[in-house]
Parts: structure tokens; C-alpha cells; sequence
């Protein structure tokens, strides 16, 4: 046996993620170490060799399911150093980095499995030549390494706005002439950069990225929209949630490249005065119907440097969805009754801003221009003066219009919208 000082640094804990296009392994580490990854054919292996470490974690705990690892093996080599042998159903192309400690993990090696032949899934914009559908882009922020803020009993901001992202996207999915598309579909870690080059891909008319935040007061409650400044924080809370915000890429482990490209990126933006535009005017429908169903931190739309709201040809808005440093607001945000009422809120402010000015060769502008009546079904939570109010109806012509005697409704019914 060596003594203790024979190793560097010793692995503490063990992640796997899984997301769309790699696998990634995370081992915490107690201090830096030196490493090389190699791969083996027939059959397919990735091979770690770390030097200078001690194993004090176990590998059997990860869940390997729905990535191509199929098993986990280790063993001493060199004396002080380990190898670890990842046995694969599929090629994969390899890549590792360290990352440095910081407020919320120590020292990190990261060793990413990219997916042979791996290509991002988005949803196809085009349902005619002249009759597309509105394409939202949805994004829930943090995921995988990064869990976000964390709240009383381990509330991790990830998993909230997640759920919140999701029934979004199934109340969009439900309504005709909308399209959504879920940047994060599961519990793993997205770039910021990477987010807003999906939502491109997905050719979205709206990007909009979901959280739920912390401040250093427990006092601070309610929530808000936030949409890119060109100049500076439009109050202090803009400028500090913006801060913590733009910080997770160091947290979540993303290797930063082209910066040159993403400085003219940045420029660039900041010169797309229309996104901005539209972006204020879809937050303040957003704010309108959250005032509703929570407490608001600011009834106007804030503006700061949020680097994923930088998309140059999208607008793009940042919805606060409440504080987890609240215990009381996180005790709500832990429910689903709440995250279903949010997710409802933010649909009713996209809906109702679409429908009034609809991007000029989509379905809702070809129903408006033609006169023609649109549908709706109905969702559970719906009401008719809240379905008449989102589509600038009164409820007595909608009544009048699908035959009904009174205001009582069901799911699952159709309603004409005049």
C-alpha cells in the first residue's frame, strides 16, 4: 500500500447526463489532476488514464441507460494512477477537459461522449409556402451539472423550469398555427451560446428562456420578464440576476471557442433594434397575464446583458418565474397546480401578441387577412372570459358564435373564434 501522499487528488463523486447528441461523465475531484482519453475498437472502448488519483466513489451507482456506455470498468495502473474503461454499443468521438472549482462545485474532470454522425433536432418551420406555423423556441434554463438555484429542501431551479417549459410546449403544441420546440428536453447541461444557435436552427420567432432565481435576501419575491439591453441594467436586480445568469456556463462545463466570431455576434446585435422591439412588446403581454396567477418583482419589463437572449434575428425574452430563495414562493413553485398556472400565464401572453400582430406568412396571418373564424380546444384551467380575452373577442360574440347558453365550458371541446 502507498501512503496518502503517493496521490494528487481523489474522485469524490461520479455524474452521467445524457442529452441529445453526447453522453457526459463528470468526476469531482478534491484537486487538478493530469489525464488522457484514447479509444479502442472491436469492440468500441474509451479508455481514461488519470494520474496521481484515488477512487472513493462508485461507478455502479450511475443509471446507464439511453447513452452507449454500456459498463464502467477501473483498476489501479502506474501505482498511484487509475484507468477507467468505458465499454460502448456504439462509436463515439471523445473529448475531456478540467474544469476549475468554484461556488458551487470544487475541481472537475469532464469527459464528453459526442454521438457518431449526432445532429441537433428541430422542428421544421415551413407548414406551406404561405402558411407556416409561428415557431416558439423554449428554453429551460440550467440542467444537467448546472442545477441552478437551489431552494428549501433541495428545490433545484433545473427541475422547476423544466416542468414549466414542458407544459408550455403542450399547450402550445394543442393550439393550431403554433409550432414549439423544446431546447432542453431533459435533465443535461446546454451552452448559453448553444441555445441560441438551436433556436436558430429551429428558424423560431420567439425565443423564450424560463427560470426561477435566487437573491441574497430571502424577502425577494414575484416574478418578471426580461428582455437584452444594448447599454446598461435597467436596476440593480436586472444587473445582478443577468451576472448569475450569464456565470453558468462555468458551472454547467462548456470549453469557450471563437471568440472573435461571438465578439461580431455580440456587435451585431446590438444594432437589431426590431428584435429588441417585439421583445418588449411580447414581455408586456407575458407580465400582463403573470400578474394574474403571481406576486410581480417589477410590472415593467427589465432589461440587462443576458447572454442568452443574444440572438441577433430572434426576439428573445427571459421570464423569472418567482425566487426559490423564497420559501414561501418556492413552496409554490414546487407544485404542479402553480407550474401548470405560470406555464398558462406565459402561453396567454405569447398567444395574445401573435394573434395581434402574426408574422406576415404564417396561418394566423393568412386566417386574419381571409376573415376566416380560428379554432381552439379547450385545456383543463380554461375559462371563456380568460379564452375571449386572449384572442380579443367578447365573451358574448363567442358565445353567440359556437351556440352557447351560458359560460360553461369543458376540456377537450372546440370553440370557433370569430
Amino acid at each position: 500500500m502507498l501512503g496518502g501522499g503517493a496521490w494528487a487528488a481523489d474522485i469524490h463523486d461520479v455524474r452521467l447526463w445524457r442529452a441529445p447528441d453526447h453522453t457526459r461523465i463528470v468526476l469531482d475531484l478534491t484537486g487538478p489532476v493530469e489525464h488522457q482519453v484514447a479509444t479502442l475498437k472491436n469492440p468500441e472502448r474509451v479508455v481514461l488514464d488519470i494520474r496521481g488519483v484515488r477512487l472513493r466513489t462508485d461507478f455502479s451507482q450511475l443509471t446507464l441507460k439511453g447513452s452507449p456506455v454500456q459498463r464502467i470498468r477501473h483498476a489501479p495502473r502506474d501505482g498511484d494512477g487509475l484507468r477507467v474503461v468505458f465499454d460502448l454499443d456504439d462509436e463515439v468521438k471523445p473529448r475531456s477537459f478540467m474544469l476549475g472549482a468554484n461556488e458551487s462545485y470544487g475541481e472537475r474532470l469532464v469527459i464528453d461522449l459526442m454521438d457518431r454522425n449526432a445532429r441537433p433536432v428541430v422542428a421544421k418551420r415551413v407548414q406551406s409556402e404561405k402558411r407556416r406555423d409561428i415557431v416558439i423556441a423554449i428554453d429551460a434554463g440550467h440542467g444537467g451539472d448546472d442545477p441552478g438555484a437551489v431552494g428549501p429542501g433541495n428545490l433545484y431551479e433545473k427541475h422547476v423550469v423544466l416542468a414549466i417549459a414542458q407544459e408550455l410546449h403542450r399547450l402550445l403544441e394543442k393550439e393550431p398555427g403554433f409550432r414549439p420546440v423544446l431546447i432542453r428536453k431533459g435533465d443535461y447541461y446546454v451552452g448559453l451560446k448553444q441555445r441560441r444557435d438551436l433556436a436558430r436552427k429551429a428558424q423560431a420567432d420567439l425565443m423564450i428562456s424560463i427560470h426561477a432565481d435566487a437573491f441574497t435576501s430571502p424577502r425577494a419575491h414575484g416574478g418578471s420578464v426580461y428582455a437584452l439591453s444594448h447599454s446598461g441594467a435597467t436596476s440593480a436586480m436586472a444587473a445582478f440576476l443577468a451576472v448569475s445568469e450569464n456565470s453558468t456556463d462555468a458551472i454547467g462545463g462548456v470549453m469557450i471557442e471563437g471568440k472573435d466570431n461571438d465578439l461580431v455576434r455580440i456587435l451585431t446585435d446590438l444594432s437589431m433594434t426590431a428584435s429588441l422591439e417585439a421583445s418588449m412588446r411580447i414581455g408586456g403581454h407575458i407580465l400582463q397575464d403573470m400578474a394574474e396567477v403571481t406576486h410581480l418583482h417589477s410590472r415593467r419589463v427589465e432589461q440587462a446583458a443576458f447572454a442568452v437572449l443574444k440572438a441577433p434575428d430572434i426576439p428573445s425574452i427571459l421570464v423569472e418565474t418567482g425566487f426559490i430563495s423564497n420559501p414561501e414562493e418556492a413552496r409554490r413553485l414546487a407544485t404542479r397546480a402553480h407550474q401548470q398556472r405560470l406555464a398558462r400565464a406565459i402561453f396567454s401572453g405569447i398567444h395574445r401578441h401573435f394573434n395581434e400582430s402574426p408574422p406576415p406568412d404564417t396561418h394566423l396571418a393568412w386566417l386574419r387577412s381571409n376573415g376566416r373564424s380560428r379554432e381552439y380546444r379547450i385545456v383543463r384551467g380554461d375559462t371563456l372570459s380568460e379564452i375571449a380575452r386572449r384572442h380579443q373577442v367578447s365573451v358574448v360574440a363567442l358565445r353567440e358564435h359556437n351556440g352557447l347558453q351560458d359560460n360553461r365550458i369543458r376540456v377537450g371541446q372546440t370553440l370557433k373564434i370569430p
